[in-house]
């Protein structure tokens, strides 16, 4: 039976056919749906063609558009509300990530996070809370949430990569930067790429790298 806030959205499978030995979990922006992410699928699947793709929607109607889906509001810009609301939105999303993780049969280690704006921030507090890291996080666009709490609550350390454009006028490429000083500090192995001239959006040569980093971390 179908709960209030369980995850739904568009998936492709395997390129190669057959069942799924790796799995690339899409998480969208703000206003946006899992419709958007999922036309990473067939770049990312060049690289990964046993790979299985999910872009869920949000689980919460954007609060800020007549259409789309949200992880949490934006509404009131105050860190202690948006730290509750990410905290709210993990705990679906981590419930999320162990139905799939049972439904194909995959360990952790088979297991990406890709993350575009809200969706990377979701991904970076959520992964480091599971107890088994996953193979890896790609977060464009976005920053961390709850740096403070880390030290304290981080159970495991994915490699990540970020990546973030210098004109991001949604999300100051800062962000990104000091996402990647507080992640080094607890151990993490994390990159940033920083591209010039770019909105708040993915390139091509984003794209390029994310490719190269999941080829890496979800290695057969």
């Amino acid at each position: 039976m179908k709960g209030p806030f369980d995850l739904e959205g568009p998936e492709q499978g395997p390129a190669a056919g057959g069942k799924a030995k790796k799995l690339v979990l899409l998480l969208h922006g703000l206003g946006s749906d899992g419709n958007d992410l999922i036309g990473l699928a067939p770049h990312f699947a060049r690289v990964l063609p046993t790979a299985q793709f999910v872009a869920p929607n949000a689980p919460f109607p954007c609060d800020m558009a007549p259409y789309g889906y949200q992880w949490f509001s934006l509404q009131d810009r105050d860190p202690h509300a948006i730290l509750s609301g990410v905290q709210a939105a993990a705990q679906i999303l981590d419930a999320y990530i162990t139905q799939l993780l049972q439904r194909f049969g995959l360990p952790e280690s088979d297991l990406a996070l890709v993350g575009f704006s809200q969706g990377t921030m979701m991904s970076l507090y959520t992964a480091p809370r599971r107890a088994k890291p996953a193979a890896g996080v790609l977060g464009y666009s976005g920053r961390l949430v709850g740096e403070h709490l880390l030290a304290a609550e981080a159970k495991s350390r994915p490699p990540i990569l970020l990546v973030h454009g210098d004109a991001d006028e949604v999300l100051p490429v800062q962000a990104s930067q000091a996402a990647k000083t507080a992640l080094a500090a607890q151990g993490f192995p994390v990159e940033l790429h920083i591209r010039p001239g770019l909105p708040h959006s993915i390139d091509e040569q984003g794209l390029l790298l994310g490719m190269r980093f999941l080829q890496k971390v979800l290695a057969e």
